[in-house]
């Protein structure tokens, strides 16, 4: 089974062009809308005031959820320390990492880890796997929007949580493609949807909405076949009232791909009555 001509829709960024041609080897049409940038703060004061309660002994646990935030919180302080003493100051608490990419950027720091949240790596695993730990002063490497309910529960169990923002998710300097995508979209062109990361939606919907088109676009999703990453980004769908129709075994952008190539002709004949006929020739 292939996407056998479908026109495809992904708002991948940094990977944008690895993700259009997945989609063409599975024999659709990819319309790639970058819809994000990852930008650092442009006053850091907040990465600063973290520093010095760190170094002053404040935290016994640091929570890091993502390999980019990661990196950026100890380029950040670093323009103000010496490059070494984030690092130093870790190796003195318990670490813990969400996921495979902030692991990577400790272990590159030669910071130990004592935990890492085991996939679909969201915060309901990470929450779990710090269950049984004794601390209560904890200090949380936010990323993108704040991921509100990792906080409310770590506080729940009685802990001090300190949020540190380190960088935010921004439209793209070029919005020209998103803002195309999702006219598409309302007015009906296109037949699956790929969503590789929360901010995604909210930012197609932002500009839908400075277009006015933002219930068109919402009823779009009900007729197209849905695929979401994992289920953090499920969960975002979700409270966005976009009901998405599959999730991989392992949140891996390429698996993805091809699950929902096996899978689409199938949502989308449920939903719409699709026919690989509808769609017309495959793709060169």
């Amino acid at each position: 089974m292939s996407f056998a001509g479908m026109k495809v829709l992904s708002l991948e960024s940094r990977r944008s062009a690895e993700i259009a041609e997945l989609i063409r080897k599975q024999q659709g049409d990819p319309v790639v809308a970058p819809s994000m940038r990852e930008a650092p703060l442009e006053q850091n004061e907040e990465a600063f005031h973290f520093a010095e309660r760190l170094f002053a002994g404040e935290f016994d646990m640091m929570i890091l959820l993502t390999g980019v935030g990661t990196r950026l919180l100890n380029q950040a302080i670093a323009a103000r320390y010496a490059p070494e003493r984030f690092a130093e100051a870790l190796r003195k608490l318990t670490v813990v990492a969400r996921g495979p990419k902030p692991a990577a950027v400790l272990r590159g720091m030669d910071v130990p880890i004592a935990v890492l949240a085991p996939e679909p790596n969201t915060w309901r695993e990470l929450l779990a796997a710090t269950a049984n730990r004794p601390e209560r002063r904890i200090a949380v490497q936010e990323y993108g929007r704040s991921n509100t309910e990792l906080l409310e529960a770590l506080r729940a169990r009685g802990a001090s949580v300190t949020s540190v923002r380190v960088y935010q998710w921004d439209l793209p300097e070029d919005i020209a493609p998103l803002r195309d995508a999702a006219r598409r979209l309302a007015t009906g062109e296109l037949h699956v949807a790929l969503f590789t990361t929360a901010i995604q939606i909210h930012h197609l919907l932002r500009v839908a909405a400075e277009e006015g088109i933002e219930e068109a676009v919402h009823g779009a999703f009900a007729k197209m076949a849905v695929g979401s990453i994992g289920p953090t980004t499920s969960e975002a769908l979700e409270e966005a009232g976009i009901h998405p129709d599959l999730e991989p075994p392992h949140p891996k952008m390429g698996i993805l791909v091809q699950e929902t190539a096996q899978r689409a002709e199938a949502i989308l004949a449920a939903k719409a009555g699709w026919s690989r006929a509808a769609a017309g020739p495959d793709p060169a």
